[in-house]
């Protein structure tokens, strides 16, 4: 009886670290960062409860946010490698893909902190684990080859290679198995590189498409805001063209 007591309680534990993933998804969206940093410390006393190597990893994985906001870019990629070298590819699907997002999200933080060594590494070791997936959510992060490849843009224009970004977008377009928010991103990022290779109306039409998966996650996402900012300050692109997009979208510009 006290076997499946405990049993249970580890179970509603690693139900937990999810139900408070969802939370702090919607705070580090809308920029409450501290209420952010609350949710996943009691996300990771939650894992420790569970006794689940998984949910520990997806604490790893969404603990990353904290390191994002503040900066501490070499930190953030030493605790995502930490936490990759805990979980066992080879045990399961699940742990494959868990493997593969945090290297995943590794090389994203590595492109930012201008490491681009580490980050292929990691998008290397991101691509071996989804090789032998499917592209599906796993753990609550989606895996597979198609978000690899999304990563892929991401992290050339992270490391401040637009042309590279776009090469790896070439005729590609996300699988429908792919959340329309992670899709939603990738038109984003090709929006942001076309506005850098000063292709306006190129980068004005990525954003269009970008809004058409996924309106609120374009309304909220500040990148699209600061390339749109922009956008309207340079006179690349008719500043009407601009506005009525902005004003189509319900974007909400900061104040000039």
């Amino acid at each position: 009886m006290l076997q499946s007591s405990d049993a249970y309680r580890c179970k509603i534990a690693s139900m937990l670290v999810q139900a408070y993933r969802a939370a702090d998804a919607i705070a580090d969206k809308f920029g409450f960062y501290d209420l952010s940093g609350r949710l996943i410390e009691i996300m990771r006393l939650a894992a420790e409860k569970s006794g689940d190597l998984l949910a520990t990893a997806v604490v790893g994985y969404v603990r990353a946010e904290t390191f994002f906001a503040s900066g501490q870019l070499a930190r953030g990629r030493r605790l995502l490698e930490q936490a990759a070298n805990n979980v066992s590819p080879g045990v399961s699907k699940h742990a494959a893909a868990d493997h593969g997002a945090l290297h995943m999200r590794a090389a994203v933080i590595a492109a930012r902190a201008g490491l681009s060594e580490y980050a292929e590494d990691h998008l290397t070791e991101a691509r071996n684990a989804a090789s032998r997936l499917m592209e599906r959510i796993y753990s609550g992060t989606a895996f597979g080859s198609a978000s690899v490849r999304i990563h892929d843009v991401s992290v050339a224009l992270d490391l401040a290679v637009p042309e590279m970004a776009l090469r790896a977008a070439a005729g590609w377009r996300p699988p429908d198995n792919v959340p329309a928010e992670r899709k939603s991103h990738y038109y984003i990022d090709i929006g942001r590189a076309q506005s850098q290779i000063e292709c306006p109306e190129a980068a004005l039409e990525a954003f269009r498409v970008a809004y058409t998966i996924a309106p609120e996650h374009v309304r909220a996402h500040p990148q699209v805001i600061e390339t749109l900012t922009e956008l309207k300050r340079s006179g690349a692109l008719a500043v009407t063209e601009v506005r009525r997009f902005i004003v189509r979208s319900g974007i909400l510009m900061p104040s000039s």
